[in-house]
């Protein structure tokens, strides 16, 4: 068994509470500003587990053609199945394994179609400490199952075929019974000036009845050397994230460290997707493929790390008040 099987195995059991769960694989390429995004979907409403269905989602960023095409298909749950021991996804004929996934999602007269193949040897990445992956809080639990993955094979794009050959990206999943009320969320699958480092953060707020938490900011980098882990509760509450319009700032310490993170990206570089939620109504994902990061790290013994990256950053946003310079696609 891979080591990233235990944490891509299926947590949906066909519960009457309502479930969401992704599988979602993401990569740019090595030098052009061009990037896939392809999410193999459970969705399960609150106590209608009898309208479950798959989803296949996928969007392609080509910034040159300042072009933004996304796609979404949906089949019965019934036409789905989820191993709960290895990696094995199908939704329909689309299929997702450990190293390989195939499938097209169709959107109107739009078709994004994917063979491709991916490898990596770096081991599983937890954005939440351990032990909250089987808490019952936080409702959404993400992890990074293969970071840094090189994807090869084609991807076609309205008969248009990209050949994909080194593109480096992730496999991530994710799961809960209701999205996160609020969050912006960022990836970076290496940096133009440090192609093995990797880092994922995210800002979250979460509603309680009437009243708002204050912001939860977590975030881990691996370095070739160390991997830095600001993710628990209380580096969250101390930690700065604040997001204004299209740009996120993030700064998190502890005794000997020091991070500050930067990610932006213009309005056209978005794409606006509705997420339904399983106890009821819906949000808006703003997700981007194609942004900018920022980094500066200072540690105790070792010299200040700056690290950048103009258009290879994961960045989404999640909303009740999508702006308007974004336009909802699906």
């Amino acid at each position: 068994m891979a080591a990233c099987d235990p944490w891509n195995t299926v947590r949906y059991r066909g519960e009457r509470g309502g479930h969401y769960e992704s599988w979602f694989l993401r990569a740019n390429h090595p030098s052009a500003p061009r990037a896939f995004w392809i999410r193999y979907t459970i969705f399960s409403p609150k106590d209608r587990p009898q309208d479950a269905v798959g989803e296949l989602w996928a969007i392609a960023f080509d910034r040159e053609a300042q072009r933004v095409l996304a796609t979404r298909s949906e089949r019965p749950i019934a036409e789905c199945s989820f191993s709960d021991s290895i990696t094995d996804v199908r939704v329909g004929d689309a299929k997702l394994s450990a190293r390989e996934l195939t499938g097209e999602a169709r959107q109107g007269t739009s078709t994004i179609a994917w063979d491709l193949h991916y490898d990596g040897t770096d081991s599983p990445l937890l954005l939440l400490p351990q032990a909250r992956y089987t808490t019952w809080l936080p409702k959404a639990k993400a992890v990074t199952p293969q970071p840094n993955v090189r994807f090869s094979g084609a991807l076609v794009v309205d008969g248009e075929r990209w050949d994909i050959d080194g593109w480096l990206g992730s496999q991530n999943h994710n799961w809960g019974s209701k999205h996160t009320d609020f969050y912006a969320w960022g990836q970076v699958a290496g940096f133009d000036n440090a192609p093995d480092v990797f880092l994922e953060c995210a800002t979250a707020r979460l509603k309680i009845g009437p009243l708002w938490t204050p912001p939860i900011t977590l975030a881990v980098l691996r370095l070739p050397d160390a991997e830095i882990r600001l993710n628990t509760i209380g580096h969250g509450l101390r930690a700065r994230g604040t997001i204004d319009g299209f740009n996120w700032n993030l700064h998190s310490q502890r005794g000997d460290v020091d991070l500050k993170v930067r990610m932006s990206a213009p309005p056209e570089a978005f794409a606006g997707l509705t997420y339904r939620n399983p106890p009821g109504g819906s949000k808006t994902c703003l997700n981007s493929k194609l942004a900018r990061c920022e980094l500066t790290l200072l540690r105790e013994g070792h010299q200040p790390l700056e690290l950048t990256t103009e258009h290879r950053a994961a960045f989404e946003i999640l909303t009740d008040n999508p702006p308007a310079e974004v336009p909802v696609l699906l």
